[in-house]
């Protein structure tokens, strides 16, 4: 009887053991599809690390709102009305949807030059890249650090208008992921740009590209004023495109460049997503 017993715990041990280790062994012939996004840890680790300098992540916001009250409230006085597609709106009105684009913008821009630091001194891929992390989910990570950036900017910038009375349109609401585009595009960019930066001097030519964008893409007045040549050039600039898309969404003015505006703004963020990938790759792995 004791024996009976015997056999038939080891019978049950046996079963069990085949159970668990089965699927270790499938797993380890055939390897698991990845189901979920690793990118998510790069986020994840930007998150704790800025809790330790938060008010430098509230810097990039308060100089679109300081725009906004100089130039758009203080000229405002002096300009008055100006027209946007037939109709005929306040200048501050006019302004604000610049400054929310041009939050997106500094959001993005600003956090994809950190990348350089953790690249080329900090060495954050190369332990990162020890991992089952792939350089193109280091990419993707970091690009939607940025867009997160430049989304907090934005939601908090279109608090701002909305209690200033600046919003003219239910269509208003889509301005807060016409924002996400925006970011979306300049951190793709900006992101494949610092991969190729070699020292810090470097960072100084983020400055000279990102000031005459956000000068001279018709955010401060109609592209009409502009002479054609300087047109042409400004329809080259994301930030117009973001403009463009945000302005006609807050003031209600829809027309079919639109399209234009998010397909534009969409590619570039794709050229500037795949660059990235392939670049961090090459900078890591060579």
């Amino acid at each position: 009887m004791d024996r009976r017993v015997q056999h038939h715990e080891c019978w049950a041990d046996a079963k069990k053991a085949e159970s668990v280790t089965a699927p270790v062994i499938t797993a380890r012939v055939i390897p698991p599809l990845t189901r979920k996004w690793r990118g998510r840890y790069l986020v994840e680790r930007n998150v704790l690390s800025t809790k330790s300098f938060w008010p430098v992540l509230l810097s990039g916001f308060f100089e679109p709102v300081f725009y906004l009250f100089a130039i758009g409230i203080g000229v405002g006085q002096l300009v008055g009305d100006v027209e946007v597609g037939g109709l005929m709106v306040p200048y501050q009105a006019f302004v604000a949807p610049a400054m929310l684009a041009a939050s997106a913008m500094n959001g993005a821009v600003f956090e994809s030059t950190n990348i350089f630091f953790k690249l080329r001194y900090g060495k954050v891929y190369d332990a990162v890249l020890a991992t089952p992390v792939e350089p193109t989910e280091v990419a993707s990570g970091e690009i939607a650090w940025t867009l997160a950036r430049g989304a907090m900017y934005s939601a908090a910038f279109l608090v701002v208008m909305t209690v200033m009375g600046l919003i003219h349109s239910p269509l208003a609401i889509l301005a807060f992921p016409a924002s996400l585009l925006v970011g979306f595009a300049f951190g793709a960019l900006g992101t494949a740009a610092t991969t190729w930066m070699r020292t810090w001097q470097d960072l100084d030519l983020v400055t000279l590209i990102v000031l005459p964008l956000f000068l001279f893409s018709a955010t401060m007045y109609p592209i009409d004023v502009y002479p054609p040549l300087m047109q042409k050039i400004t329809w080259v600039s994301p930030l117009f495109h973001g403009v463009e898309l945000i302005r006609g969404l807050t003031l209600g003015i829809l027309s079919w460049t639109m399209l234009i505006n998010i397909v534009y703004l969409t590619v570039l963020g794709i050229i500037g997503s795949i660059i990235t990938s392939r670049r961090i790759g090459q900078v890591l792995l060579k």
